[in-house]
């Protein structure tokens, strides 16, 4: 099933990881969604999101803290 949101007013946060140099970071917009979390590219915020469940990207930011993704 796919459902479409509007984020056009999405309270969009980026990433406490994120640093000046406009790198590699994403924004998220959670609460906008109930249950689920908007995800998408700060360097592209016209292009595409991913939502997720909550469940899903709680799990994805645990794993990000316990530096379970290799760096390049």
């Amino acid at each position: 099933m796919t459902t479409t949101h509007d984020l056009t007013l999405a309270p969009w946060r980026k990433s406490s990881y994120s640093g000046t140099n406009s790198g590699d970071c994403i924004e998220a917009a959670p609460g906008f969604i109930p249950g689920a979390v908007p995800v998408r590219d700060s360097k592209d915020p016209n292009g595409p999101a991913l939502v997720f469940g909550i469940d899903a990207f709680s799990a994805f930011i645990d794993a990000v803290k316990a530096s379970q993704f290799p760096t390049a």
